[in-house]
């Protein structure tokens, strides 16, 4: 018997991740119960539907609302992801097949790329390849395929290391003499355009950076230099916090822009205000696809770590993929994004029985350091922070449909300011937590703001408001509610909590729907 909800076969998962017969069933119930199967439907507050089925955003007192999180991904949703025609095809030798696969990329690296940017496809045939070291795309246009789990990289040996890195060069530079100050006093999350002291120098299609500085007042009302002190604890500094947002420009009226991607975090005057400058990012990659094909790392012990780190890494790469990629025995994650990854989708992906000590800087299953990015259909088991973003991460991310069994701790931001994160549908028998971290790590704090949960399951959650500059949500959201490590912080924004039936049950796809109808 198969029961299939979701895109998951839940019977073959119980198999292969070994969660036992009570943890599958309490999981199957929890599905259930997040589709609201025979629920009476209500709406948010904060997001209703109007008569003609569209979204109608709800301000607050200040005009911020819960930001369109569709415009993320490969392309932003703009295109699909293609089927990339195979012009190279390699079999294993069940020896060491990491300098015949690079050869192949190195090769195809050479050749021109068609007008989409695209090089073509390597086929990994079915077969178990052994990867001492780690195999580089740093070219445009390669996609890396395989034939389904049959395809088997083995990260074999000792050492922490990725067995499929991805990464362009060099660094985003400010175009010089670009730079013009917001001249709103306020900006509000879920602004579509930005009022700018003098528009001139901007043209429609230009890639700009919206810049927030940090400001020592904000890190002060933020309570962010008090920090309680501990050995090697670092109170948070305004030069630190500098936010730059990726955007291009689709019109200009007069001194107003207006953006391809919505503001994710207010510009505040109080706060040092905002700035627009223009920008260029010449190394980085694109349209590199990873597809289809199991990794899986040697190792010594349950507590190994001298062994293969991250599966997959995409660093300087933009508009690019990873779809079906299981990852097993790994001590760090699955897929891990840089903050210099963007519009990169990663869907259909597992990470299982990943080896390292459950302590700090392990199991971080999909991990999101970038901006715009899209995590949907992914599983992970026994990770600790399964779905989960850095220090400092620009949103808009979503993390949709997603689902973690096992978990060693919790999801969500971990910490250090994320904003605009959309977590939709996912589901764990662990914790969903945005709170103040304080002083885990080397001084953590707020791990995030403007971060919206939206018809999750999870086993309990903290959700906590900044001291100022925005809010938390969690909508729809069926897991018992706690006060979170540090007591006395302003409590998030919580609606609907055990309540199934949430209309519309996902807010990013019905985003998607209404930004592909405009």
């Amino acid at each position: 018997m198969e029961i299939e909800i979701n895109n998951y076969k839940f019977f073959k998962i119980a198999k292969a991740t070994n969660i036992g017969c009570k943890r599958f069933f309490v999981l199957l119930l929890m599905f259930f119960a997040n589709a609201g199967y025979a629920q009476q439907k209500w709406e948010s507050k904060f997001i209703k539907l109007k008569k003609d089925g569209r979204l109608q955003y709800v301000p607050d007192e200040q005009g911020n609302v819960i930001p369109d999180f569709s415009k993320v991904g490969y392309h932003q949703n703009a295109k699909q992801i293609p089927n990339v025609k195979v012009v190279v095809t390699i079999a294993a030798t069940g020896v060491d097949d990491q300098q015949k696969i690079q050869t192949a990329i190195d090769e195809l690296s050479k050749k021109p790329a068609d007008a989409n940017g695209i090089r073509g496809a390597i086929l990994l045939k079915k077969g178990e390849y052994k990867i001492p070291g780690s195999i580089n795309i740093s070219t445009s246009g390669i996609v890396l395929r395989g034939e389904g789990d049959d395809t088997k990289l083995i990260a074999t040996g000792r050492g922490k290391r990725t067995t499929i890195k991805v990464s362009g060069n060099g660094n985003l530079k400010e175009m010089p003499n670009t730079r013009v100050k917001i001249s709103a006093k306020y900006v509000p999350v879920g602004a579509k355009s930005l009022q700018l002291t003098n528009a001139s120098g901007f043209k429609v299609g230009d890639k700009i950076i919206v810049f927030r500085p940090g400001n020592a007042k904000w890190i002060h009302d933020l309570k962010m230099d008090q920090i309680a002190e501990k050995e090697g604890l670092v109170q948070w500094k305004a030069e630190s916090y500098d936010l730059d947002f990726e955007r291009v420009i689709t019109e200009i009226k007069g001194n107003t822009i207006f953006l391809d991607n919505q503001v994710v975090m207010a510009m505040e005057e109080q706060y040092g205000g905002g700035e627009v400058y223009k920008y260029n990012f010449d190394g980085r990659i694109a349209e590199v696809g990873v597809e289809n094909m199991l990794l899986e790392s040697e190792f010594e012990s349950d507590i190994d770590e001298e062994h293969g780190w991250d599966a997959i890494s995409f660093g300087k790469v933009e508009n690019s993929w990873i779809s079906g990629v299981t990852s097993r025995y790994f001590g760090y994650s699955c897929v891990n994004l840089s903050n210099a990854s963007k519009q990169i989708t990663v869907k259909d992906c597992k990470s299982l029985a990943p080896k390292s000590q459950i302590i700090g800087g392990r199991r971080y299953s999909f991990n999101n350091d970038g901006q715009l990015n899209l995590f949907m259909n992914c599983f992970a088991s026994e990770g600790r922070h399964d779905y989960v973003t850095g220090a400092k991460v620009r949103g808009p991310n979503v993390f949709y449909n997603c689902t973690s069994v096992n978990a060693k701790a919790d999801i969500g931001p971990h910490h250090r300011w994320a904003t605009g994160t959309l977590y939709d549908n996912i589901v764990t028998d662990g914790e969903i937590n945005i709170q103040d971290r304080g002083d885990w790590g080397t001084g953590h704090g707020w791990a995030g703001v403007n971060q919206v949960l939206w018809n999750c399951t999870a086993a309990k959650a903290a959700v906590q408001n900044p001291y100022v500059s925005g809010k938390n949500y969690a909508i729809g959201l069926k897991a018992q509610k706690y006060e979170g490590r540090l007591k006395g912080r302003p409590d998030g924004v919580w609606e609907g909590q055990n309540q199934s039936g949430l209309n519309p049950s996902s807010l990013y796809l019905k985003q998607v729907e209404e930004n592909k109808n405009r």
